[in-house]
């Protein structure tokens, strides 16, 4: 995938992908319904503006909800990813769990996520 992202200077990055790279739209339509604002700013959010939230109530709707659709999307993506790791590249579940999630014993959390991403395959 030929997505980029640079950061331009301290606080600003420019993200740049071609059409192919995005073939069902989900990077277009993330950007244009500022899903992928409202997630950068809750992925950068400290502590206290979730404990102490200074936004309106549909503000916060608003970011909750796009952070939820993006993290749902990305975590079906992974699971898709950990079916390519484990039949294409015939990874151990070992070696996928240590990449993942640093930890070598978490195979029954990766052959969840194999279950899952057949399932978003269709198998």
């Amino acid at each position: 995938m030929a997505v980029t992202v640079t950061r331009t200077e301290d606080c600003k990055a420019e993200i740049t992908w071609a059409p192919e790279d995005d073939l069902h739209g989900h990077l277009v339509q993330s950007v244009d319904n500022e899903r992928l604002a409202y997630a950068l700013e809750s992925l950068g959010a400290s502590q206290v503006g979730f404990s102490e939230p200074t936004a309106s109530e549909e503000y916060a709707l608003s970011q909750a909800s796009a952070t939820t659709y993006l993290a749902q999307l990305l975590e079906r993506r992974a699971a898709v990813q950990v079916v390519k790791l484990r039949d294409h590249y015939a990874l151990s579940w070992r070696r996928i769990a240590l990449q993942l999630f640093d930890d070598a014993d978490k195979q029954s959390s990766v052959r969840r996520m194999y279950d899952s991403g057949r399932r978003h395959l269709g198998h």
